[in-house]
Protein backbone atom coordinates (compact mmCIF):
# COMPACT_ATOMS: atom_id res chain seq x y z
CA UNK A 1 0.00 0.00 0.00
CA UNK A 2 2.72 2.45 0.85
CA UNK A 3 4.43 1.41 -2.54
CA UNK A 4 1.71 2.62 -4.55
CA UNK A 5 1.04 5.50 -2.43
CA UNK A 6 5.04 6.71 -3.00
CA UNK A 7 4.56 5.87 -6.94
CA UNK A 8 1.24 8.32 -6.72
CA UNK A 9 3.67 11.19 -5.40
CA UNK A 10 6.38 10.76 -7.97
CA UNK A 11 4.07 10.37 -10.81
CA UNK A 12 2.55 13.73 -9.31
CA UNK A 13 6.07 15.40 -9.15
CA UNK A 14 6.73 14.44 -12.96
CA UNK A 15 3.67 15.77 -13.95
CA UNK A 16 3.84 19.07 -12.04
CA UNK A 17 7.69 19.10 -13.53
CA UNK A 18 6.76 18.52 -17.13
CA UNK A 19 3.57 21.06 -16.90
CA UNK A 20 6.77 24.00 -15.22
CA UNK A 21 8.89 22.91 -18.37
CA UNK A 22 6.14 23.34 -21.14
CA UNK A 23 5.03 27.36 -19.55
CA UNK A 24 8.69 27.95 -19.00
CA UNK A 25 9.57 27.35 -22.90
CA UNK A 26 5.87 28.97 -23.83
CA UNK A 27 6.87 32.26 -21.84
CA UNK A 28 10.35 32.48 -23.51
CA UNK A 29 8.66 32.49 -26.83
CA UNK A 30 6.22 35.26 -25.91
CA UNK A 31 8.83 37.13 -24.92
CA UNK A 32 10.97 37.15 -28.43
CA UNK A 33 8.00 39.04 -30.52
CA UNK A 34 7.04 41.77 -27.82
CA UNK A 35 9.23 43.69 -30.29
CA UNK A 36 7.00 42.36 -33.42
CA UNK A 37 3.70 43.39 -31.97
CA UNK A 38 1.41 44.87 -34.11
CA UNK A 39 -0.66 48.09 -33.11
CA UNK A 40 -3.17 46.36 -32.13
CA UNK A 41 -1.16 44.29 -29.33
CA UNK A 42 -1.43 40.92 -30.72
CA UNK A 43 1.78 39.20 -31.54
CA UNK A 44 1.91 38.80 -35.33
CA UNK A 45 1.04 35.04 -36.57
CA UNK A 46 2.71 35.28 -39.52
CA UNK A 47 6.18 36.22 -41.11
CA UNK A 48 7.40 37.10 -44.52
CA UNK A 49 9.55 35.68 -46.45
CA UNK A 50 12.66 37.86 -47.12
CA UNK A 51 11.34 41.14 -48.97
CA UNK A 52 9.19 40.03 -51.43
CA UNK A 53 5.74 41.01 -49.22
CA UNK A 54 3.21 38.45 -50.51
CA UNK A 55 4.68 34.80 -49.07
CA UNK A 56 3.86 33.97 -45.60
CA UNK A 57 5.38 31.35 -43.25
CA UNK A 58 4.18 30.81 -39.42
CA UNK A 59 5.91 32.73 -36.96
CA UNK A 60 7.13 29.39 -35.64
CA UNK A 61 9.61 28.99 -38.84
CA UNK A 62 12.41 30.64 -38.08
CA UNK A 63 15.25 31.71 -41.23
CA UNK A 64 18.83 30.04 -41.37
CA UNK A 65 20.87 32.76 -42.70
CA UNK A 66 23.98 30.78 -42.98
CA UNK A 67 21.98 28.68 -46.16
CA UNK A 68 20.11 31.31 -47.82
CA UNK A 69 21.26 33.94 -50.34
CA UNK A 70 19.34 36.34 -52.30
CA UNK A 71 20.49 37.99 -55.31
CA UNK A 72 18.92 41.99 -56.85
CA UNK A 73 19.56 43.47 -59.67
CA UNK A 74 17.96 46.06 -62.05
CA UNK A 75 15.71 43.57 -63.46
CA UNK A 76 15.67 40.56 -61.26
CA UNK A 77 15.32 39.76 -57.56
CA UNK A 78 15.36 36.45 -56.32
CA UNK A 79 16.83 33.74 -54.10
CA UNK A 80 17.13 30.58 -52.01
CA UNK A 81 15.57 31.29 -48.54
CA UNK A 82 15.94 27.99 -46.00
CA UNK A 83 13.67 28.35 -43.08
CA UNK A 84 13.50 25.80 -40.25
CA UNK A 85 10.90 25.00 -37.44
CA UNK A 86 9.05 22.52 -35.37
CA UNK A 87 5.71 22.46 -37.33
CA UNK A 88 4.02 19.69 -38.78
CA UNK A 89 4.96 19.16 -42.37
CA UNK A 90 1.18 18.38 -43.78
CA UNK A 91 -0.28 21.59 -41.76
CA UNK A 92 2.60 23.74 -43.17
CA UNK A 93 1.75 22.28 -46.85
CA UNK A 94 -1.98 23.13 -45.94
CA UNK A 95 -0.59 26.79 -44.69
CA UNK A 96 1.46 27.57 -47.49
CA UNK A 97 -0.97 26.69 -50.10
CA UNK A 98 -3.62 29.29 -48.53
CA UNK A 99 -1.52 31.96 -47.83
CA UNK A 100 -0.35 31.70 -51.29
CA UNK A 101 -3.70 31.70 -52.50
CA UNK A 102 -4.89 34.43 -50.57
CA UNK A 103 -1.61 36.40 -51.65
CA UNK A 104 -3.20 35.50 -55.31
CA UNK A 105 -0.78 32.94 -56.15
CA UNK A 106 -1.30 30.04 -58.26
CA UNK A 107 -0.65 26.25 -57.36
CA UNK A 108 0.74 24.76 -60.68
CA UNK A 109 2.28 21.81 -59.63
CA UNK A 110 2.91 19.75 -56.64
CA UNK A 111 4.71 16.54 -55.75
CA UNK A 112 5.25 14.34 -52.67
CA UNK A 113 6.85 11.76 -51.67
CA UNK A 114 9.31 11.71 -48.71
CA UNK A 115 9.61 15.58 -49.08
CA UNK A 116 6.97 17.87 -50.48
CA UNK A 117 7.51 20.18 -53.59
CA UNK A 118 4.98 22.92 -54.25
CA UNK A 119 5.48 25.32 -57.35
CA UNK A 120 3.32 28.74 -57.20
CA UNK A 121 3.56 31.48 -60.15
CA UNK A 122 2.62 35.07 -60.87
CA UNK A 123 2.65 36.95 -63.96
CA UNK A 124 6.34 38.27 -63.25
CA UNK A 125 6.86 35.67 -60.27
CA UNK A 126 7.78 31.74 -59.74
CA UNK A 127 8.19 30.22 -56.36
CA UNK A 128 9.08 26.64 -55.72
CA UNK A 129 8.86 25.39 -52.09
CA UNK A 130 10.20 22.41 -50.80
CA UNK A 131 9.54 20.92 -47.24
CA UNK A 132 11.19 18.37 -45.48
CA UNK A 133 11.52 16.62 -42.29
CA UNK A 134 14.87 15.92 -40.36
CA UNK A 135 15.20 12.32 -39.82
CA UNK A 136 15.02 12.79 -35.68
CA UNK A 137 11.10 12.34 -36.13
CA UNK A 138 9.02 14.16 -33.84
CA UNK A 139 11.99 16.11 -32.00
CA UNK A 140 13.22 17.02 -35.50
CA UNK A 141 12.70 20.03 -37.40
CA UNK A 142 10.82 20.92 -40.48
CA UNK A 143 12.45 22.44 -43.26
CA UNK A 144 10.88 24.92 -46.19
CA UNK A 145 13.32 25.97 -48.77
CA UNK A 146 11.91 28.86 -50.70
CA UNK A 147 13.57 29.32 -54.43
CA UNK A 148 12.11 32.48 -55.90
CA UNK A 149 12.51 34.65 -58.70
CA UNK A 150 11.03 38.00 -59.56
CA UNK A 151 11.03 39.81 -63.08
CA UNK A 152 11.25 43.42 -62.35
CA UNK A 153 11.57 44.25 -65.52
CA UNK A 154 8.54 42.70 -66.53
CA UNK A 155 7.20 43.67 -63.73
CA UNK A 156 6.72 47.36 -65.36
CA UNK A 157 4.89 46.41 -68.36
CA UNK A 158 2.02 45.19 -65.94
CA UNK A 159 -0.91 46.64 -64.79
CA UNK A 160 -2.11 46.45 -61.02
CA UNK A 161 -3.97 43.22 -62.10
CA UNK A 162 -1.03 41.60 -63.30
CA UNK A 163 -1.96 41.84 -67.00
CA UNK A 164 0.34 43.06 -69.93
CA UNK A 165 0.09 46.57 -70.81
CA UNK A 166 -0.49 46.42 -74.44
CA UNK A 167 1.76 49.73 -76.40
Amino acid sequence: MKNKSYCKKISYGCCVLLLAGVLAGCSSKSGQNVDAMSSSGLAPVTTLVESYGDIELPIEMELDTKKSMALRTDSFKGGISIYKGRVQISSLREYIISSMRNNKWKLVGEASYDSVMLAFTKPNKTCMIVLSESSAGVLGKTQANYYVTVDVAAASRLNPFGEPIKQ
